[in-house]
């Protein structure tokens, strides 16, 4: 099966880059909670294949690329911590979970300069699409921090290491037709990729 450790194993043999997408809440059993009100439906098969999936790119130094939930996978994955519920954070924040289409760029985030996603980006601060109720708490050991709202919530961390490791809470997907700099986070990820396979050869 796809999520023993055999089929997490022969997953991650046919890789050279990993994409984690958006999609529903994380089991907080995997950052040491329990289940609050404000958590939503998980998938738990998706949940262990992913995070297995994410640990072993990590060591091995593959190509990552989070989106949404994929941000947050990423982060739990390496030792970090997320809100269930953004709620829980306290009061001031922005409207997270837009009633816009996907595709509309609802808040600003601020990048941080010299980041790797300013010089994906170009740009040190960018309108967004939001559609999340989880968030990033506490940014895993070997992460640093990307990008803000202006609310204080994490919307994007990186990591330290030479290895293309990237996650972001919007949704470039539904950005990129109609903003086209989104785009140039999939081609990153594809160039680390190709880099990463010939490395191997």
């Amino acid at each position: 099966p796809l999520g023993s450790d055999d089929g997490v194993r022969a997953a991650f043999a046919l890789l050279d880059g990993l994409l984690l997408s958006g999609g529903g809440d994380l089991d907080p059993v995997y950052f040491g909670e329990e289940p609050r009100p404000g958590t939503g439906e998980i998938a738990p098969e998706r949940d262990a294949f992913e995070m297995a999936l994410t640990r072993m790119a990590l060591e091995a130094g593959l190509p990552v690329l989070g989106i949404c939930r994929g941000l947050q996978v990423l982060n739990v994955a390496a030792g970090g911590s997320i809100w269930q519920d953004m709620g829980e954070s306290g009061p001031g924040l922005l409207k997270h979970m837009q009633d816009a289409p996907r595709w509309h760029p609802t808040h600003a985030i601020d990048v941080v300069p010299g980041s790797r996603l300013a010089g994906i980006l170009g740009a040190r601060r960018v309108r967004v699409n939001s559609l999340h109720h989880q968030a990033v708490r506490e940014a895993a050991a070997g992460f640093e921090v990307a990008a803000r709202t202006g609310d204080g919530v994490i919307e994007a961390l990186e990591g330290k290491g030479l290895a293309f490791v990237l996650g972001v809470q919007f949704h470039p997907e539904w950005l990129w037709e109609r903003q086209p700099v989104f785009l140039n986070l999939f081609v990153a990820l594809v160039e680390a990729a190709r880099i990463y396979r010939q490395a191997r050869r």
